[in-house]
């Protein structure tokens, strides 16, 4: 919103009065745009580094604990031969983790991506700088050490940090920072997984809550410089390496999708366990800082008898993919992996939740391919393409970021065949758990704090409207020359148009001179003889006839008032109408009835369906003639 000096009326300029201040467009673009952007992809390159530094610590603590060697290699814990001693690690990394989070900072407890959220709506993406060290240390310590979660969690929530942290350095608005956080938080995914796109869709289902192109081009560019940082060191093969995938059949879709159902009432039942565990901890009567302990020995001891459901276990999900286990192993490693990694993220430890869901997923997924082809041989179904289905089903039925689950899938897999089993199957999920939860494993947590998470993207109501079409056109204007006491008495009258809160004031010419409310008629330390246009005390605010009702209403929390007078641009002094706040909320009439009016449009009668080929609804001969 600016003041426009240059505006010329028909018949005189607007600065022979007081400045008239009405809404300005923007462009979609700008310089700001570009400023935000080479930003995000700085961002994006240091997000990149510390992806692969957060691998590597990974690596060398996973190596030192459990093998006693010196390597940053990526290595799996299940290969240990330490005994009955594997149990006590998980333990030791857990009372570590405890103890960074009591002295160092309690918002590195957790996956990483509900914390996120929660700063960006409650805290204007504003996330403490220490996190961006204390966080991927901590994971690196939880998960090198046996805990069963992802290193993207906490990745994430580290570049999501890195952001926020640019954007608090520098004079940036909340919205910039908040682009700026989703920016680093899609930059370490696509920097872990080589998935720069599903970075993005993820970023904006569960962070930006909008998809402007304002936010996720600079989220896009970031996510594209970190892959290339990730390119330079380990290149542009797929994390998850499959064997090339057939066509999927009729029968088999059918199957996949009926698999995406029953992983989401699967994911149901995850996030509502999950966050029981977590309840059951808050109830053990001692300090919190022994929580990640305690939920340590319970990865230990499951990780003795079940060696590969100790730390990120992608080399599990591979195997799965790649159909090399069999029906029992799957299933002992679904439980047993959802059983630790529940229990450690109810602990309050530090992890992220995408792989250990992706193991969980795949298994089972894979377990239903099996059975359902061993019942069911003529649908030709593919088990690796079920395993594929579950892993991006369960994730997308747990966190609803539907969009980012599927190109996930395709972008650590890349294999096309298997992009319409996918959406088939994730898409059935997600229906499944919106109808069935309200909440999701991100934002339970949150929700419980009392904040409300935007869960649908929708075109903005407001935005689609224009002024003209909304405001009253009939104006009750006072002439400026009129004395208080004048217009006290005909408001006394109970004339028409003389309850109104508020009064545009024109000239002889009837041109816009201000706007007074009801209460500055009726001010008692104004003399009666007092001319109305002496009770002016700010330029007007007005709006044009073909701005949105979206631009209008922003105009009015910017200026405070009620009510704008509606001009036109060619003679932004003239009234032709005016706006008030129940004009606008007027408006969203036609949004609650195009929601919940229901109507038949053709009639199954004969004459209905001639006059639906005809493009005659019924009713039409009724209608007025334009």
């Amino acid at each position: 919103m600016s003041v426009d000096h240059k505006n010329e009326t028909n018949s005189k300029s607007a600065s022979a009065y007081p400045d008239v201040r009405y809404p300005v467009r923007k462009l979609l673009g700008d310089r700001r745009i570009l400023f935000i952007t080479a930003l995000a992809m700085i961002v994006g390159v240091m997000a990149g580094f510390v992806a692969q530094i957060v691998v590597a610590l990974i690596g060398f603590i996973t190596n030192l604990a459990f093998f006693s060697r010196f390597s940053t290699n990526f290595s799996s814990p299940a290969d240990n031969s330490m005994g009955l001693w594997v149990i006590v690690i998980p333990i030791i990394g857990g009372l570590i983790v405890g103890v960074i989070a009591k002295y160092g900072s309690a918002a590195i407890r957790g996956h990483g991506i509900p914390e996120t959220m929660e700063n960006v709506l409650l805290n204007e993406s504003r996330i403490p700088p220490r996190i961006i060290l204390l966080k991927p240390i901590s994971a690196a310590i939880a998960i090198g050490t046996g805990g069963p979660f992802g290193a993207e969690g906490p990745i994430i929530a580290t570049g999501g940090a890195l952001g926020s942290l640019v954007g608090q350095l520098l004079k940036t608005t909340a919205d910039e920072r908040k682009t700026l956080l989703a920016a680093g938080a899609a930059a370490g995914m696509a920097a872990i997984f080589g998935s720069p796109v599903s970075a993005v869709l993820l970023a904006i289902e569960l962070l930006l809550f909008e998809f402007r192109s304002r936010s996720f081009i600079p989220v896009a560019l970031a996510s594209v410089t970190a892959m290339a940082v990730r390119i330079a060191f380990v290149g542009m093969e797929p994390v998850f390496r499959m064997p090339d995938l057939g066509i999927p059949t009729e029968g088999a879709l059918a199957s996949y999708i009926v698999i995406g159902i029953i992983i989401g009432f699967v994911s149901i039942a995850i996030t509502k366990a999950a966050y029981w565990i977590e309840d059951l901890f808050e109830h053990i009567k001692i300090d919190w800082v022994w929580y990640p302990a305690i939920g340590g020995l319970f990865v230990g001891v499951i990780g003795y008898f079940f060696p590969h459901t100790l730390g990120v276990g992608y080399d599990n999900i591979g195997r799965t993919l790649s159909g090399g286990m069999a029906i029992k192993a799957l299933v002992l490693l679904a439980v047993f992996k959802f059983l630790s990694w529940s229990i450690a993220l109810g602990s309050g430890t530090s992890g992220g939740t995408l792989a250990p869901l992706f193991t969980i997923g795949g298994a089972i997924g894979a377990v239903l391919g099996a059975v359902a082809l061993m019942l069911f041989p003529n649908l030709h179904l593919d088990v690796r393409v079920a395993a594929l289905v579950g892993m991006a089903a369960l994730f997308a039925g747990a966190s609803r970021a539907l969009l980012a689950s599927v190109v996930f899938a395709f972008e650590t897999t890349l294999q096309s065949s298997g992009l319409l089993p996918l959406l088939g199957g994730c898409a059935s999920a997600y229906l499944i758990s919106s109808m069935f939860m309200e909440q999701t494993i991100m934002t339970e947590k949150i929700a419980r704090r009392g904040l409300r998470v935007p869960s649908d993207y929708a075109a903005d109501h407001l935005q689609r409207m224009i002024v003209e079409r909304t405001a009253t056109k009939e104006v009750i204007t006072l002439n400026a020359n009129r004395s208080l006491g004048d217009v006290r008495s005909w408001i006394a009258t109970h004339a028409t148009g003389s309850s109104h809160q508020g009064f545009p004031i024109v000239d002889n010419e009837d041109y816009l001179v201000g706007v007074i409310s009801r209460r500055d008629l009726f001010d008692a330390d104004r003399a009666p003889d007092a001319s109305i246009a002496s009770l002016i005390s700010r330029p007007a605010a007005v709006v044009y006839a073909d701005n949105s009702l979206r631009e209008a209403a922003d105009m009015m929390v910017q200026e405070r008032v009620g009510r704008l007078p509606v001009v036109l641009r060619g003679n932004p002094l003239k009234v032709v109408g005016i706006l008030t706040r129940s004009d606008i909320l007027h408006s969203h009439d036609s949004r609650l009835n195009e929601a919940s009016v229901i109507g038949q449009s053709i009639s199954l009668t004969p004459i209905g369906w001639l006059r639906g080929l005809m493009g005659r609804p019924p009713g039409a001969d009724q209608l007025p003639k334009a």
